[in-house]
């Protein structure tokens, strides 16, 4: 057995943590396999920031592969509990053990002179419900209990809130969780622990401080296309080293996200499948949802493939006036629009026409009309004026009979 089959064995070199990650496919470069070294060595928790889909969960995942060790995954999320993360009551299982007992502690309180001295003595066994046997561990305890060495991956620790930081800070140092019902747990074996965070907010100064630190970016285009060439996608390395520079250049756009590493994987997967031979910009438009995920990203996407393929390619530029037929404010003349078959080169157009027609009086005897007639190009005349007395009788009328009743 070797030194890592068991768990418990150490690098002897940067080179050798290169080589121990390439045989799980984990394509690690020097910067990186330097620091996973002094993770090794130091027993001290690493952090990895990075956009998202740049092989911070994997990296964790392969060390565990490469040294043997088992893995133990806390997933955060916002509004995260930190009895999800440490440990919890099995209420369920006190509850039934409560049930089994009850004549054992009916026999405890039986010959209790007074209600009190029941009380205290119940209350002397209560340390029974509350041992280890009841003890449910969470990942963060559980890695600590471990008897075995464990990779312990908190993942996406920036969704968690501030809370779960703090209580975070007494496992990274220490390496132990106090329970204040039970005692103090402490490893015997630390963990080799990976944090991982897509930069969604800042961490406190006080996690970075107890961890080191390593910022993971996209990586270059012939580590990358080592990446995709290592997960045997079935693409011919030719198409393969096109599709990884078509990539690059769409994560040059401002999309809502950049294309990750594993979507560029899969988007190579998805072309061998459909056996494709040359990329173009068709075939890229048709499967870039493999890599873009948001509408308006992939119409963004669809525009810059032409050019990304082929750089000299001609793209014809779209009509700015969209055909709605309505003005922009711009300065530039705005071309005319084709004449029809029966119209002259003297005739007025359409809207000097519906101009000349919006005069008053044109619908007839209506609002703002002329209501005595004549001319509709004239004046309106005003309207005649009612006398105040007008409606006198029958308003009145219907009032006094009002009053009547």
């Amino acid at each position: 057995m070797s030194q890592f089959e068991s768990g418990s064995g150490q690098f002897d070199s940067v080179d050798e943590v290169v080589d121990a990650l390439g045989e799980q496919g984990y394509i690690a470069d020097a910067r990186l396999a330097t620091t996973v070294f002094l993770v090794n060595r130091l027993d001290k928790p690493l952090l990895i920031e990075g956009p998202a889909g740049v092989g911070k969960t994997e990296l964790a995942k392969a060390l565990a592969k490469a040294t043997g060790r088992r893995l133990l995954r806390l997933q955060c999320y916002e509004g995260q509990d930190e009895t999800k993360a440490l440990y919890e009551w099995d209420y369920g299982k006190q509850l039934l053990y409560t049930q089994i007992l009850r004549e054992k502690i009916g026999q405890v309180v039986a010959d209790s002179p007074t209600l009190e001295d029941a009380v205290d003595r119940i209350g002397a066994q209560e340390s029974v419900f509350f041992s280890e046997r009841f003890l449910a561990s969470r990942p963060l305890l559980e890695a600590i209990r471990s008897d075995e060495p464990v990779v312990l991956l908190i993942d996406e620790v920036d969704r968690a809130d501030e809370a779960l930081e703090a209580v975070l800070l007494e496992t990274l140092a220490e390496y132990q969780v106090s329970v204040p019902e039970v005692g103090t747990f402490t490893t015997t074996t630390p963990p080799y622990v990976v944090l991982t965070s897509n930069n969604t907010r800042d961490l406190s100064a006080a996690l970075k401080r107890r961890c080191l630190h390593l910022f993971l970016d996209y990586p270059t285009a012939e580590r990358e296309l080592e990446i995709v060439r290592s997960k045997k996608t079935g693409l011919p390395d030719a198409l393969a080293e096109q599709l990884v520079g078509v990539v690059r250049g769409l994560r040059e756009l401002e999309l809502r996200k950049s294309p990750s590493i594993s979507e560029t994987i899969d988007w190579a997967r998805t072309l061998a499948v459909l056996g494709v031979e040359e990329l173009n910009a068709t075939v890229l438009s048709d499967t870039v949802s493999v890599v873009v995920k948001y509408d308006k990203d992939v119409r963004k996407a669809i525009g810059a493939l032409p050019k990304l393929v082929d750089p000299n390619a001609t793209v014809p530029e779209k009509d700015h006036g969209h055909g709605h037929g309505h003005g922009h404010g711009h300065d530039e003349e705005q071309p005319k629009k084709p004449a029809r078959a029966d119209e002259t080169e003297d005739e007025v157009d359409g809207r000097a026409i519906r101009a000349a027609k919006d005069t008053p009086g044109r619908f007839g005897n209506t609002y703002g009309s002329n209501p005595l007639g004549g001319d509709t190009g004239a004046s309106p005349s005003k309207p005649p004026k009612v006398p105040a007395d007008r409606g006198k009788s029958s308003f009145g009328a219907g009032l006094g009979r009002k009053r009547a009743l």
